[in-house]
């Protein structure tokens, strides 16, 4: 049986600011890219037709194409096999973004770990107890409580309601 190869893809940019985007992959991570990085690991010469991606305002006309970022602002041509050339977009695999980026903590995130946390203190309860009760482990608990992990919606609900007893409402504003 063949294994599925999870390629990375983007999905959406949440902001850019100078050289650093933040974007949306499809394992629904928000992740920040560090262009500066990007730039030097993949050798960007002045010669390139990506350089003029190191003036920050022809940067920011970053778009999300083909599930990774694109520069439509870019003078790039690609020769076609019968010799005509093709302008295409400057684009940069989301795979080599993904390894260049670092996670972004979320607000939200920060106040889940937050909460759970108080509310395990004020039960009484250990990180393994919680763990047992919830079906998780200590481990995840730890990972969540500090903000080292993202939660899914069904496990967020299996630690809230079944581990603490407590009962969850969720608002979208």
């Amino acid at each position: 049986m063949r294994r599925a190869i999870k390629i990375p893809r983007i999905l959406k940019i949440n902001w850019i600011n100078g050289f650093a985007i933040s974007v949306v992959y499809n394992n629904g991570e928000s992740r920040i890219i560090d262009f500066h990085k990007v730039f030097n690991g993949i050798g960007l010469k002045e010669d390139s037709p990506g350089w003029i991606l190191t003036n920050s305002d022809e940067f920011a006309k970053a778009e999300v194409d083909n599930n990774t970022l694109s520069w439509s602002n870019v003078e790039q041509y690609i020769t076609k096999r019968d010799g005509t050339k093709l302008r295409v977009p400057y684009e940069i695999g989301a795979d080599v973004l993904l390894k260049y980026s670092k996670p972004e903590k979320s607000e939200l995130m920060l106040k889940i770990g937050k909460v759970i946390k108080e509310s395990r203190l004020k039960s009484g309860l250990t990180q393994q107890e919680l763990a047992l009760r919830s079906g998780t482990t200590r481990n995840y608990i730890s990972r969540i409580e500090n903000e080292h992990s993202d939660i899914e919606l069904g496990t967020l609900r299996k630690i809230i309601e079944t581990g603490l007893g407590k009962r969850i409402d969720i608002q979208i504003r």
